[in-house]
C-alpha cells in the first residue's frame, strides 16, 4: 500500500511517502511548499499521484491556519484521486517515536498543547523530574520546563519534529477524507474576538 502522509500543524511541515511500512522518502519544509514537497516525494519514488492508495494527514492541535492548509490539501487530493484517508493527532505522532517522552506543542498566547488534548500555560504542567519534553513548545518554553525538572533536547534535535512517517504508522482506520476533522483544543483567535 502506497501512502502519502503529511503534517502542517506546526511551524515546520513534514511529509513522507511510505510503502507497506517502508519509508521511501521524507521532506521537511513549510506549509506553503507542501504541494511541491509531495510532488518531489512521488517523483523520487518514480510514482505518480494515481499510484497512491491512501493519504494520512496531521489533525493538530497546532496553528489554526496551518492545520487547515493540511486538511484542505488532503481533501483536495483525496477527492480528486478517490483514495481513502486517515487523520492522526500531531501530538500522538510526535510522541510515538519516543515512548515516555511528553509532547509539547507551541499554542501561542503563552500556552502549550499537551495530551488531552488541551491548551495550558507551561507553568501549569506537572512533570516528573527528568521527563523528556519534545516538540516546538518544549523548545520555546525550555527555561520553564527545565525549571520544572524536565529535560529538553537541543533546539535542532530531530525529536522535536512530528515526522509524517509516524502519522502513517499510526493510521488505523481509512475512510472518506471529508470525514477528517481538525483538533483545535481551544477556540481559534477569530472566534475569541467575537465573544
Amino acid at each position: 500500500m502506497l501512502v502519502l502522509a503529511f503534517d502542517t500543524a506546526t511551524d515546520v511541515t513534514t511529509s513522507a511517502l511510505v510503502r507497506d511500512g517502508d519509508v521511501l522518502g521524507e521532506r521537511v519544509g513549510e506549509a506553503r511548499t507542501l504541494l511541491e514537497d509531495l510532488d518531489e516525494l512521488l517523483a523520487g519514488a518514480t510514482a505518480g499521484a494515481s499510484d497512491l492508495d491512501a493519504l494520512v494527514v496531521g489533525t493538530g492541535p497546532g496553528s489554526f491556519t496551518s492545520t487547515r492548509i493540511g486538511l484542505a490539501v488532503a481533501r483536495g487530493l483525496g477527492l480528486a484521486l478517490s483514495v481513502p484517508a486517515a487523520g492522526v493527532s500531531t501530538l500522538d505522532a510526535l510522541a510515538a517515536a519516543h515512548p515516555g517522552a511528553y509532547a509539547v506543542l507551541d499554542a501561542r498566547r503563552r500556552e502549550v498543547f499537551v495530551a488531552g488534548p488541551r491548551a495550558v500555560s507551561p507553568d501549569e504542567l506537572e512533570l516528573e523530574p527528568g521527563t523528556l519534553c519534545i516538540g516546538n513548545g518544549a523548545v520555546r518554553y525550555r527555561a520553564t520546563l527545565e525549571r520544572l525538572g524536565a529535560e529538553v533536547p537541543p533546539d535542532d534535535d530531530e525529536r522535536h519534529l512530528p515526522h509524517a512517517r509516524l502519522h502513517a504508522a499510526l493510521a488505523r482506520e481509512l475512510g472518506p477524507v471529508e470525514g477528517i476533522e481538525p483538533i483545535y483544543a481551544r477556540l481559534p483567535d477569530a472566534e475569541l474576538s467575537r465573544t
